[in-house]
């Protein structure tokens, strides 16, 4: 009983310790601090407007010949004479080998015997002396000597076809063409030509006359006009471009086949929204775009569709309406909702 007594006397005593201490303004535990509300970021901004905005793409291509000619008789044969080297500028018909000759001189014996033969055998007909039939025979038989022996110079007396640069030379005088690969390749490079690969998106823009601008890295400071002479009809389903056939004259023989160019095709001009492109900001984790509008205090954050980019400017193509204002510097820290103040 006495056991029983002391330890509800033992409680009590604690309750009213406990009780004391809160009335008496004992220690508690702190109350938890309220969040602060985030400073107002400090930014530049712009109002938006439409400008003209060139619509021109570059693309890497290289130069080629116009032309490209591959020289050899159409049969093998001793080669008698060389008359051009490699790097020598020649014209059209001009001669740069000789063949043997020994085929072409029977050939033109043969001419020559069927050509006399034909004028005797005119006069007799003339006179009634032979029929028309045997004159008409004769005649296809000077016709084919002369077709023979025509075939036979072409392909004894070497000319260039055109005017242009030799390229190549495979043979020395003296060797047996052997038919393996030509004698010579003579290039005509006034003008040069670049087969460019244009993007499917801009199909509609571009039309055969076009100029467009190039610049070789070999030629620095130096730009070169062509224009688009030809559009080629189907499209490449694995690059999604089609070529367009460019045409430079190259009357000073500066561009040279083989050589690395940039080719700048301007397809017009379009009245469009841009943003410095500062203003731009890639979106974390994702592959889209975005600038952060302001409106009253708020900065919410706008993904845009890119056009082009020239003079440090991004062209919009949606997402911006003409007089929004946009950051253009301070966005870094920037989070859509966040208050910002304007620089002053």
């Amino acid at each position: 009983m006495n056991k029983l007594y002391i330890s509800i006397l033992s409680a009590g005593a604690l309750v009213s310790l406990a009780s004391c201490n809160l009335i008496g303004g004992g220690s508690a535990a702190p109350a938890a601090a309220e969040p602060q509300e985030k400073a107002a970021t400090l930014v530049e901004v712009l109002a938006v407007a439409r400008e003209s905005v060139p619509q021109e793409a570059v693309y890497s291509t290289t130069v080629q010949a116009n032309i490209v000619n591959n020289i050899a008789p159409q049969t093998s044969g001793r080669i008698v004479k060389i008359k051009a080297e490699i790097g020598d500028f020649v014209n059209a018909g001009q001669i740069l080998a000789e063949m043997d000759k020994a085929q072409l001189e029977q050939a033109e014996l043969k001419l020559k015997n069927s050509k006399d033969e034909l004028d005797r055998v005119r006069q007799l007909l003339d006179q009634g002396g032979i029929s028309q039939s045997d004159y008409d025979q004769l005649e296809l038989s000077y016709k084919v000597a002369k077709s023979s022996y025509d075939n036979l110079l072409e392909n004894t007396i070497l000319r260039s076809p055109v005017t242009g640069v030799v390229t190549a030379r495979n043979y020395d005088k003296g060797d047996m063409y052997s038919m393996s690969q030509p004698l010579y390749t003579v290039q005509q490079i006034v003008p040069v030509k670049m087969l460019v690969g244009i993007s499917e998106s801009d199909y509609t823009k571009v039309k055969k006359g076009d100029e467009v601008t190039l610049t070789a890295d070999a030629l620095p400071g130096k730009t070169y006009k062509g224009k688009i002479v030809r559009l080629y009809p189907i499209m490449d389903s694995s690059t999604h471009t089609f070529n367009v056939e460019v045409q430079v004259r190259n009357e000073n023989r500066e561009l040279r086949p083989g050589m690395f160019v940039r080719a700048t095709v301007n397809f017009g001009a379009n009245n469009s929204i841009t943003v410095p492109d500062q203003a731009v900001v890639k979106m974390q984790g994702a592959g889209t775009r975005s600038v952060f509008v302001v409106e009253g205090d708020t900065a919410s954050a706008r993904v845009v569709t890119l056009g082009r980019h020239f003079d440090g400017k991004y062209e919009i193509l949606s997402g911006l309406e003409e007089g929004e204002t946009v950051v253009v510097k301070g966005q870094s820290s920037l989070k859509s909702g966040d208050k910002v103040r304007l620089e002053q």
